[in-house]
């Protein structure tokens, strides 16, 4: 059967020359609107990406350097820093000697916010090049992701379980789909949760991945699911744009959260401060999927659960477990058989000079509490205001770090913090720290 919509726009972008009963973007013959939008913005993006690395390569070496030994609970190597590329002249160490106020005239801090590549106009999920290769469905004509795949975590990351940690990564180093969720777990979740995992997994309507044709994916369908960008409970690097801040020029790039460790936690969301996982999932529904907007969410059909499926959702959600710390004691502290000197240096370091367990105290390294960091103290810019405290249990599985992904590695938090918080250490003392971190 020959395509009469061959030679399209549609077909010129996609190099297709593929029957309409094969190529799936010709299920249905796209409007003259979506064809102009689809022209437009694929010939805008290698400008857009462009942009984007070069802000990165400015700011960042992501040569990709990982440690030769350290990795993630499921065997990636763990990225090495700092990457951040200092002003001409230099060091750290001077760099911290100058203080917040020199560092804000001068124009030298190296961790300001890390945009959206399409800031400030728009935003959206953007899913890394791992996970888009095993699902298409999640690929945008008008953006891609931006950071290389050394500074993201593992996909994809295992799976565990509060209820079964004798069983290990229950995900067996697959991706849990709809496909596989029962053959997987059916002998080891109870029957409401399997069903919250089936919600969890089945696909909704998103702002940029929809049946309208205001959307930014080739095909009509609704592609994202809550373990989309919370794949087996944990994160694989996805951003998008906050939802909960206007005008939008003020809407910041924002990082996946993992999932793991939900039930050491009161509150959610990295500004919200939500109250309960179930009104958690509802929120995210109605916000992060349509960008705060319910007349878009309507109109692009929205996904309204009952309180039985949120509550389900949760279940599932509450007993995601963080990973094995086989150097740490239930109480979070370091087994003196197990850790290295550096380690245990490091520990004294967290919980002394460099401040850290203030607001991440053991055995979860989280406080529970939001607090506003005053970063803008070392740039010029507008404030941040207050984030969630995270869970520092697991966090090298975790990169990149903060709420924007702007510190792509651990060396890169500590010299942050290191600035941020006025600490003043040593290059031995950060490297201590650092092995510390990878121990949690």
């Amino acid at each position: 059967m020959h395509s009469p919509l061959r030679g399209s726009p549609l077909c010129l972008v996609l190099g297709c020359s593929l029957s309409i009963a094969v190529c799936p973007a010709h299920a249905a013959p796209p409007s003259g609107a979506f064809e102009a939008a689809l022209r437009a913005k694929s010939a805008a993006k290698p400008a857009i990406m462009k942009r984007a690395r070069d802000l990165l390569t400015a700011r960042y070496d992501l040569s990709g350097r990982t440690d030769p030994v350290a990795r993630m609970s499921g065997g990636k190597p763990i990225p090495v820093g700092p990457t951040a590329r200092l002003a001409p002249g230099l060091t750290w160490e001077s760099l911290a000697a100058l203080g917040a106020e020199e560092i804000k005239r001068r124009g030298v801090f190296p961790y300001p916010p890390l945009p959206h590549p399409l800031a400030p106009t728009d935003g959206g999920m953007v899913f890394p090049a791992s996970q888009t290769r095993t699902h298409p469905e999640l690929v945008r004509f008008d953006v891609d992701f931006d950071l290389p795949d050394a500074y993201l975590p593992e996909f994809p990351p295992p799976m565990y379980l509060t209820t079964r940690p004798d069983l290990g990564d229950v995900s067996h180093g697959e991706e849990v789909t709809l496909d596989n969720a029962d053959a997987l777990l059916r002998d080891v979740l109870t029957p409401f949760q399997l069903d919250g995992l089936r919600l969890l997994l089945t696909p909704f309507p998103q702002q940029q991945f929809n049946a309208t044709e205001d959307r930014a994916a080739l095909r009509a369908a609704t592609a994202v699911t809550c373990f989309s960008c919370h794949v087996n409970g944990h994160t694989t690097g996805q951003f998008h744009l906050t939802p909960d801040l206007r005008p939008q020029a003020a809407r910041f790039r924002i990082e996946t959260p993992s999932l793991r460790g939900l039930f050491a936690q009161r509150t959610f969301g990295s500004k919200r401060n939500l109250r309960s996982p179930e009104e958690f999932t509802e929120v995210e529904n109605n916000t992060a999927y349509f960008d705060g907007d319910i007349v878009t969410a309507a109109a692009k059909g929205a996904r309204h659960f009952t309180r039985t499926e949120v509550g389900a959702m949760a279940a599932v959600q509450n007993i995601l477990d963080l990973p094995p710390a086989p150097k740490l004691f239930p109480s979070g502290e370091l087994n003196h058989r197990r850790a290295t000197e550096s380690e245990l240096r490091g520990q004294t370091l967290f919980r002394g000079k460099a401040q850290c367990a203030g607001c991440h105290p053991a055995p979860y390294f989280t406080d529970n509490l939001s607090h506003d960091l005053g970063v803008e103290q070392l740039y010029q810019g507008r404030a941040e205001g207050i984030f969630k405290t995270p869970v520092l249990r697991g966090v090298k599985d975790s990169p990149p770090y903060l709420h924007d992904g702007r510190c792509p590695t651990l060396e890169d938090t500590v010299e942050l913090f290191n600035l941020l918080l006025d600490t003043r250490l040593t290059a031995e003392q950060k490297k201590d720290l650092v092995a510390y971190l990878r121990t949690l």
